[in-house]
């Protein structure tokens, strides 16, 4: 065992504590969680009082702008246990962290101190309208979103679809070309932070996804929207490299969750198998099953062992694209992989609403697919190797 392997000192401890909460007050209250009205809202607001209480709140965000300040590579460790619920998140302040993160790097210091302290409290949540339907997601350049500089104000209009939580956000960080078209691709979109109640903003419908409406993503118009020249975040053009530096961390946030769902249905799959009798023996008992078992203990090692290597590297400051590439793509089949198995020792049982797992299921699907595709980033991982093999993560 070495020192990546397991959290020590007050990580663990912390680690611990997160564990306890998780387990003990989160999942417990899900039936409550998921039904989407007021005994719903009413219950995560006491849970996040709770985990204020328990100094639980926040650990990932730096110290300097309210947060706990837990190192990118520890917050590993705690982001897998928050990952056990799909409401941990939101339970326990981390929903917000990538967007807080890029509004503190590329933020003004009216931009930072008007939204990240509500953001950091819990108060407000953020959302970024990305994606369109009329272009591919995962080829950001293809913006079609127009914003254009009239005095000092931007005019915005355009399309955005899957913009999570725009109905619930105070403000969404619209990315918009700006530029000419003989302006460089990679230099023709920025990011506009766009408060939601600014008119023209127009929430059209949450989109019906995977057995959920309605969903927390949105289409949303922008119509003639009007905000200040000031709105703009970071430098005009540069809207790439703004949505990279959120994208990049982001998806080794989503890794260390996903590590945390495939435990725990790696733990329902194994407490099935020890307690479940059919055709002459416990299902623990027999061959197939213990292939289910190891091979699922071996993805989800493997895939945990990549994401605190990625981890280690960007907290070393180097460059961890490789990684994050390879555990994007690796670490949502292993969430699939290991879900899927434990539905089938689960059998019928699995496929209902009794257990959290035919529910982990769809939610893992969309892990293909949000912050690039599969394909995208095997393409652009093996560009990276073949450009430069020395690259390789164990080299």
């Amino acid at each position: 065992m070495t020192t990546m392997d397991r959290p020590e000192g007050h990580i663990a401890e912390l680690t611990a504590r997160m564990r306890e909460f998780i387990d003990g007050e989160v999942i417990p209250q899900e039936p409550v969680l998921i039904r989407d009205d007021a005994a719903a809202t009413a219950e995560l607001d006491r849970l996040r009082t709770r985990a204020k209480e328990l100094d639980l709140w926040a650990l990932g965000h730096p110290a300097e702008i309210g947060g706990g300040g837990v190192p990118f590579l520890d917050f590993v460790y705690l982001n897998e246990i928050i990952g056990r619920s799909e409401f941990g998140q939101l339970a326990v302040g981390s929903v917000s962290m990538q967007d807080t993160l890029m509004l503190y790097r590329h933020g003004t210091e009216e931009q930072r101190r008007r939204w990240i302290p509500p953001m950091v409290a819990g108060d407000v949540l953020p959302s970024v309208g990305l994606t369109e339907p009329e272009v591919a997601g995962s080829d950001p350049t293809l913006i079609a979103t127009r914003a254009e500089l009239d005095g000092d104000t931007w005019i915005i209009n355009g399309h955005k679809w899957f913009t999570t939580g725009a109905a619930q956000a105070a403000y969404c960080t619209v990315f918009a070309n700006t530029e000419s078209d003989s302006v460089p691709r990679h230099s023709r979109i920025s990011a506009i932070i766009v408060p939601t109640d600014t008119p023209g903003f127009e929430i059209v419908r949450s989109i019906p996804t995977m057995g959920h409406d309605p969903s927390d993503h949105y289409e949303v118009r922008l119509t003639d929207v009007r905000v200040p020249a000031e709105a703009l975040l970071g430098e005009r053009g540069k809207g790439f490299a703004v949505a990279q530096d959120r994208l990049g961390p982001g998806r080794i946030f989503h890794c260390m969750r996903w590590l945390g769902q495939a435990q725990r249905a790696y733990e329902l799959m194994c407490e099935r198998a020890n307690t479940r009798y059919a055709h002459g023996s416990l299902l623990a008992e027999k061959g197939e099953i213990h292939r289910y078992i190891a091979e699922s203990a071996a993805e989800i090692h493997a895939a945990r062992l990549m994401t605190l290597d990625a981890a280690r590297a960007m907290d070393a400051g180097e460059d961890y694209r490789i990684r994050v590439g390879l555990i994007k793509f690796w670490g949502a089949r292993m969430l699939h992989n290991v879900i899927d198995r434990a539905i089938q020792v689960h059998g019928a049982l699995g496929l209902t609403a009794d257990t959290p797992l035919e529910r982990m299921y769809r939610q893992a699907r969309y892990a293909r697919v949000y912050d690039g595709p599969d394909e995208v980033h095997r393409m652009s991982t093996a560009r990276r190797l073949l450009r430069s093999p020395e690259a390789a993560p164990w080299l």
